[in-house]
């Protein structure tokens, strides 16, 4: 029976031949730097380590899941098809002084009344393909493959239980409109789903021709995301919605390989989202004005960090990129760091909801653990890994599945 280390040993063999050529993440300032890669592969063997039979047991658990899609599931506030995500604005509630009128806001506060089955189901689809494409990672089983490829069948290629390749109807408000443009938020999820592609179509067990369908599902929403109005509205939000957007539009050009709208991308990072968003001392102030300022500053953060992480390559080091007046990702993770160690000392006002409950581990605190090779990341990390899959922190985590973000192909 093979020892723990030489498990380990092979899961990293496995995962250098997984990922495209270009996917190095430079950690020194500079286009293109060498790094300590004895560092980088101990943090990632850790990571193995605290993460293989969480993994592995979850992803058991799931084998004999069905697929179930948003078809599933109809809202009568949809004015879409049975293919169309749809979802309610979740900050938006009934008018007291207007029963049957139109629905009023209160920012943080989140309406339980809501239509939130299409979430749930996108959520839980995202959570079944990743957890299966992690454990397949870890084991190189067919199983694994094969129980991920079902769900992603059902969501892209089954033309009976499809998702549309858009979000029209995302983020209703009752009385007001059928969808907004804040609604793409929603989608995040995917973001887990398209690394997961990325991973499965180097395996054997993955038919070619299934990942062309679903990397065109993926170009067409892409270029829904782009071009459509909703699109645009969030491309130039000046919050986390902004950032968000871009963080999902690199990792879908990332994997059907639309090296323009990267370049786009990485150019809005450098001239737009981080000189807009970020206060001298890392802080984003647009969040701070939030009624819940440290969730949401960490929910930017984990958009900021996902975004560098998939636009660093070996031609430009985006995670390292600094201002002129020294503003950068790095400032943004020295300004929080004090209030994930010891959150009692957060200076501004407390969350609204769920303040207990935080923080717990993110991914952008292991980005920071391997882009730095830094071990004080990595144990900030790995000590908030338990209140990881609380209700608490699950609502404000974006990205939940942590093996699929580890650049396995780090040699520069």
């Amino acid at each position: 029976m093979l020892n723990q280390g030489f498990k380990i040993l092979i899961l990293i063999l496995i995962l250098l031949v997984s990922f495209p050529t270009g996917f190095a993440l430079n950690s020194g300032k500079g286009t293109e730097v060498n790094q300590n890669q004895n560092s980088y592969d101990s943090i990632v063997k850790q990571i193995v380590e605290v993460e293989r039979d969480r993994v592995l047991g979850t992803a058991n658990k799931l084998l004999n899941v069905k697929p179930r899609t948003i078809t599933a599931f109809s809202s009568p506030g949809n004015v879409g098809g049975k293919h169309d995500f749809h979802s309610d604005g979740p900050y938006w509630w009934p008018d007291p002084a207007n029963p049957n009128g139109p629905y009023i806001r209160k920012d943080g506060i989140r309406n339980p009344e809501r239509f939130q089955d299409h979430d749930k189901c996108l959520v839980y689809f995202s959570r079944i393909v990743s957890t299966e494409t992690s454990a397949w990672l870890l084991t190189g089983k067919e199983k694994y493959a094969k129980s991920a490829m079902k769900h992603l069948t059902a969501w892209f290629i089954d033309t009976a239980t499809l998702m549309n390749p858009n979000m029209l109807y995302s983020q209703a408000i009752k009385g007001i409109c059928s969808g907004r443009g804040v609604g793409i938020i929603d989608a995040v999820p995917l973001m887990d789903v398209a690394r997961s592609v990325m991973i499965l179509e180097k395996s054997s067990f993955v038919s070619s021709q299934d990942i062309v369908i679903i990397k065109e599902w993926f170009k067409q929403f892409l270029s829904w995301l782009t071009t459509h109005p909703y699109g645009i509205d969030e491309m130039i939000a000046k919050n986390n919605h902004g950032m968000w957007w871009h963080a999902q539009v690199a990792v879908y050009a990332r994997l059907v390989g639309d090296e323009q709208v990267l370049q786009q991308c990485l150019d809005q990072y450098k001239n737009t989202l981080l000189p807009n968003q970020m206060a001298a001392d890392g802080s984003f102030p647009l969040e701070l004005e939030r009624t819940n300022p440290y969730s949401y500053s960490l929910f930017n953060l984990d958009a900021m960090a996902s975004l560098a992480w998939t636009l660093s390559d070996k031609t430009f080091d985006v995670w390292n990129y600094t201002l002129p007046d020294g503003r950068g990702l790095l400032k943004g993770l020295d300004f929080i760091m004090p209030y994930i160690q010891n959150k009692s000392k957060w200076p501004y006002n407390k969350d609204v909801s769920h303040w207990n409950g935080q923080p717990a581990a993110r991914q952008f605190m292991l980005f920071a653990a391997l882009a730095g090779n830094s071990t004080q990341w990595f144990e900030l990390w790995k000590s908030l890994e338990k209140n990881k899959n609380s209700t608490t922190s699950s609502e404000s985590m974006a990205l939940k599945t942590t093996l699929l973000w580890i650049d396995f192909n780090n040699k520069n």
